[in-house]
Parts: C-alpha cells; structure tokens; sequence
C-alpha cells in the first residue's frame, strides 16, 4: 500500500467493516460506533507500526461518524479516553517511544474539550499491596487456566520479568478496565504484538480475547484489523501470524 494512502478514508472504512456488524456491547455508551472496537486496534497497531501520523485519521474516522449519528458529548468524551488508553496501554508492548509519538499526534487532533486532564488509574495511597492484588486478579481473569503456566515460564526466565509483568503492566498499566474493558485491553495488546512480530504471545493474547468475552469471529476480525494494517505499515512477518484457535 502506498504510503499516501496508509490511512486513507476507503481504507478505513474497509476496516471498520471487518468487525462483525452486531457485535456485543461492551462499550462504555450505546453509540453502534463505540460497539465496534475497530478504532482502537487499528490506532494501536499503527502506533507500534511507527507510523504516529495515521492515529489522528483514525480518530477523525471515529469523530465523523460520531457526528452523523449527532452523538452527545459524553459519547465523543468516552471514545477519546478509550482509544487514548487503548495507545497508553499498548506501550508495554510496542515502547513507549513509539507511544508517545502516537499520544502526541492523537493530541493535537484532539479537541481542548475532548483531551484529558487527571489521571485515569488509582494512585493516591496506594501501595504495592495493590499492584500484587489488581495485578492477580487481571492476569488470571485474562489467562485463566494458563495462567500458572505463563507465570511459571516468566518466573524462570527472570523473576524480576515476573514481577514487572504481573504487577505493572497487569496491576497498573492494563488495568483501568472501567475505560477500555478486558476484551478490548486484550484487542490492544493483540494489534501491538501482531505489529511486533512476537507470535508466542500472539497467540496467548488471542486466547486471552476469548476469555474477555469475544466471540471466535470478532476475535479473527481483529486479528485481520491488525495485520492489515501492520501489513500497510511495512510489517513483515518471518513466521507467519497465529491463527485463533477454536474452542476444544
């Protein structure tokens, strides 16, 4: 794809329009447009793409579609905040320089109105305690019965890498699941990994989409979402993309 047409309208609309029409409702309002999550793991894998410029049409997408549907305030408000922690999130994954390139983009096509101004995430008093017991309790609702296992392999391979996974990125950084919920934390983390080129966690994170309530068929979309677009980003992948595994 043509870099000029990286973001372009068409191919934007392509995308939304590979997520199932009638997805179920995790979103934050009613809005059909805040149903389908195709925004945020678009935003995300352009922004571990290394391509920062196209996070901004992605949000003008969203915005405009907002607007024909004469969306209140508080629904254009929700959509920013989840595709702004939806990036935040997937820094873990693809680094926060690329990151900070993407939040910045996304903020200067950002309504004053629509940007943020406090923090999202619990921080006054808390403690390490906190981390471990929201830390705990994600990577287990996201793993579930593998979770023991993933543990296990970061446990051997550093237990520092361990501890920072579990309680950081799980207590800290991925939770805030009241802004951008389980499955759609789980969509995030798919587009980066996929945009990476890390399989081994592709594949888990698939697994995990399943266990945030996605259904096999809005899973598959948004492992298409990505790679689409890490495709149009220059991504190339040396052995290929996990496919999602179908219930046992």
């Amino acid at each position: 794809m043509a870099d000029s047409n990286i973001a372009s309208k068409d191919f934007l609309a392509h995308l939304k329009s590979l997520y199932p029409s009638e997805p179920k409702s995790h979103s934050p309002t009613g809005s059909t447009d805040l149903q389908n999550p195709w925004f945020l793991v678009a935003a995300v894998a352009y922004s571990a793409g290394n391509r920062p410029e196209a996070v901004p049409r992605v949000y003008e997408s969203v915005i405009d579609a907002l607007d024909s549907a004469a969306a209140s305030h508080g629904e254009k408000l929700s959509t920013t905040r989840v595709l702004r922690d939806a990036i935040f999130k997937s820094g873990m994954i693809g680094g926060y320089s690329r990151t900070i390139s993407a939040l910045i983009a996304l903020y200067e096509a950002t309504p004053s109105e629509l940007r943020e101004t406090k923090l999202i995430r619990q921080v006054d008093n808390d403690t390490v305690a906190d981390l471990v017991s929201r830390g705990d309790e994600l990577f287990t609702a996201m793993y579930g019965e593998t979770a023991a296992s993933v543990q296990s392999l970061l446990e051997a391979i550093h237990p520092d890498m361990a501890w920072f996974s579990k309680n950081i990125a799980y207590g800290h950084t991925y939770n805030a699941t009241h802004v951008v919920s389980q499955r759609d934390t789980s969509y995030a983390i798919v587009a980066a990994l996929i945009a990476m080129d890390t399989p081994r966690q592709v594949a888990w994170h698939l697994a995990n989409c399943r266990r945030g309530g996605a259904s096999l068929e809005e899973v598959r979309a948004v492992r298409r979402i990505a790679m689409e677009v890490a495709e149009a980003c220059g991504v190339k992948w040396r052995d290929g993309v996990p496919e999602v595994v179908e219930d046992k």
